[in-house]
């Protein structure tokens, strides 16, 4: 009876017989349920020792060895639990965060495994070392949040809504006109004219403003169409004629303005042109336009010509 009492005992602590030990390699054992044997028997020992890490009567050098055989039997447990894994068995190593007895996260440093248990975490140079780790993340957090009130802004803050209340134009048109002045006077100074010249005024061009035409459909219809609607005849005919109308005025009403449109170009090149020979005497205002662009048509007939006279000279030879 003593004997069975010591071998349960034994067997409790981890202390087997020497047939009955765990392997030192977790890939040596080939059944599942010896892993999984082994597996609790390590985190038994695991318990064991954290429960013992925090008595407060251990010297440093103790809670220094005990803390090592803790990471020790971590790194062997999740040998065990590869090894389960690989047999088939259920998958134990999920990333949940390990706890202490009071229900704290255990602390491990930066990119490392070893983690500190209990008393472990008061020792000489691990409370620096979690210290300097806590005052490394403040710094990361200050800067974060630094940098944090130059994300996520709106329009305002890239100067988009700027012109909307007209002032930051107006300031521009002023320092626009300041420029104009002082490049009319170094020009002016450099060409020798008199200095009582008066200085013009910045060239703008005026913007037109196109307003769409309003539609007739407001208008009440002809009293001709309201008595053919009222006696009940066919009005298709005047329909047709009046929609045969409004697309010959929309066409009339384009042509002139693409008419229009070249000639008012042309006009304010030449004013332009004009303006500036006006301050350089020794250019016409015909040097200063620019310079007149064939059409389509001449285009065509110029490349016509060159062809005729290749083939000429292909099949005649050269006439000179």
């Amino acid at each position: 009876m003593l004997y069975r009492f010591r071998e349960a005992q034994a067997a409790e602590l981890g202390l087997g017989t020497r047939a009955d030990r765990r392997p030192r390699m977790a890939s040596a054992c080939k059944s599942l349920r010896d892993c999984e044997r082994w597996r609790g028997e390590i985190l038994r020992e695991i318990s064991r020792k954290v429960s013992k890490i925090q008595d407060a009567g251990l010297t440093d050098y103790e809670v220094r060895d005990l803390n090592d055989e803790i990471n020790k039997l971590m790194r062997e447990k999740r040998h065990w639990e590869n090894q389960i894994v690989a047999l088939g068995g259920a998958n134990y190593r999920r990333n949940v965060a390990m706890l202490d007895d009071d229900g704290k996260e255990v602390p491990a440093p930066k990119d490392t495994i070893y983690r500190y248990f209990g008393r472990a975490k008061d020792l000489p140079g691990v409370r620096e070392l979690f210290q300097s780790r806590k005052n490394e993340e403040e710094e990361e957090n200050q800067v974060l949040a630094y940098y944090k009130k130059f994300m996520n802004q709106g329009p305002s803050y890239y100067g988009d809504l700027d012109e909307i209340d007209g002032k930051l134009l107006a300031y521009e048109q002023e320092a626009e006109e300041e420029d104009w002045e002082e490049a009319y006077i170094n020009a002016r100074e450099a060409l020798g004219l008199p200095s009582d010249t008066p200085i013009p005024k910045i060239p703008r061009r005026d913007a037109t403003v196109v307003q769409p035409a309003k539609s007739d459909s407001s208008k009440p219809p002809p009293l001709s169409k309201r008595k053919a609607l009222s006696q009940g005849e066919d009005v298709e005919m005047d329909t047709a004629g009046d929609d045969s109308k409004k697309p010959k005025t929309a066409l009339e009403v384009t042509a002139g303005t693409a008419v229009s449109q070249p000639s008012s170009d042309a006009d304010a090149s030449r004013i332009h042109a004009q303006a500036a020979a006006a301050y350089i005497p020794f250019l016409d205002v015909e040097h200063l336009l620019p310079p007149k662009l064939p059409s389509h048509d001449e285009m065509e007939g110029v490349l016509l010509a060159l062809r005729k006279k290749a083939l000429v000279e292909e099949y005649f030879g050269d006439a000179t």
